[in-house]
């Protein structure tokens, strides 16, 4: 089972230069010829990040590659290659890997990411995929969560909310537009939403060594939240889900005044750019409406340790 899958495979993974020794042996070989890489990790299972149930295994394919390439969206690396390994539950294993790969793979090509190997395990669990990914960062080191200043501006991609209707399985990791950002103008610091625009703005103030404020008018929110909005029987509002959601996966980036004017004014990419609030030197996290100013809670998707 397992020598047929490899074989199959084998035969359906595109080749790529940067991919010296691939699929088949004990370890790939990658020249990546760099004199640094970027490389990120994502471990996704069924019942948490997706359920099968519900959704087509292509989709949950898609997606276990999907967030790496987020990742390396935070970071403003290019995509170069990754490592696939799979653990999937003792019956009906063989097709559901051939339909995680077809996903997979549809992803994979679009971001020209080579798929370098990996393996494969089974038990009598969920399907759990880890993937591994490589990049290189752009010139001058990349971006991190760290560098945000005081004063810099929080700008956005894309709007927020409601990704449980379908933009979590259907999303575009902000690759090619982080990296036209980070090369066009000054940008300090960066992260991908993928537990929620609070939470996660929130980490880039921790690791900034700074505070935020939001302001509620102008956060970017979707279409989707105002639809879940109605349908929640929790009754949250539109900017509630906006703001704790998650699995945006889109960019929160630290932006000096004067650069994001530019930016705002250029408006460069297909999705929009919102400067939603500031960067404060005093530490903390604040939602202001009107003329008052919350503390706001960086809550958001968090998994459970015990």
């Amino acid at each position: 089972m397992e020598l047929q899958l490899i074989e199959y495979f084998r035969q359906r993974i595109p080749r790529y230069p940067c991919v010296r020794l691939g699929i088949g042996d004990d370890a790939a070989i990658i020249d990546l010829d760099l004199p640094q890489c970027v490389i990120t990790t994502d471990v996704l299972m069924d019942g948490i990040d997706f359920r099968l149930t519900e959704v087509a295994p292509e989709a949950a394919g898609r997606k276990a590659l999907a967030v790496n390439l987020s990742d390396l969206a935070a970071m403003a690396a290019s995509p170069k290659a990754c490592v696939v390994g799979l653990v999937l539950p003792e019956k009906g294993g063989m097709d559901l890997a051939k339909r995680l790969y077809d996903g997979l793979l549809s992803i994979a090509r679009d971001f020209q990411i080579a798929v370098a190997g990996g393996d494969t395990n089974s038990w009598d669990g969920p399907l759990v995929i880890s993937i591994t990914a490589i990049g290189s960062p752009s010139p001058g080191g990349g971006l991190s969560r760290a560098g945000a200043l005081p004063g810099d501006r929080i700008i956005v991609t894309g709007d927020f909310g409601g990704s449980i209707l379908g933009k979590h399985l259907a999303f575009t990791p902000r690759v090619w537009e982080a990296i036209y950002l980070y090369r066009t103008y000054e940008v300090h610091a960066g992260i991908d939403v993928s537990d929620s625009l609070a939470l996660d703005l929130w980490r880039m103030t921790q690791e900034s060594r700074c505070g935020a404020v939001v302001h509620a008018d102008r956060v970017p929110v979707s279409e989707a939240s105002h639809r879940l909005a109605t349908q929640s029987k929790s009754r949250m509002k539109p900017l509630d889900h906006a703001l704790y959601d998650g699995e945006d996966f889109e960019l929160i980036l630290a932006v000096p005044p004067a650069e994001a004017e530019r930016m705002l004014r250029d408006q460069p990419l297909s999705v929009p750019l919102t400067d939603i609030g500031e960067f404060l030197p005093e530490r903390g996290l604040w939602l202001e409406k009107g003329k008052k100013r919350t503390a706001l809670e960086p809550k958001g998707y968090q998994h459970k340790f015990f």
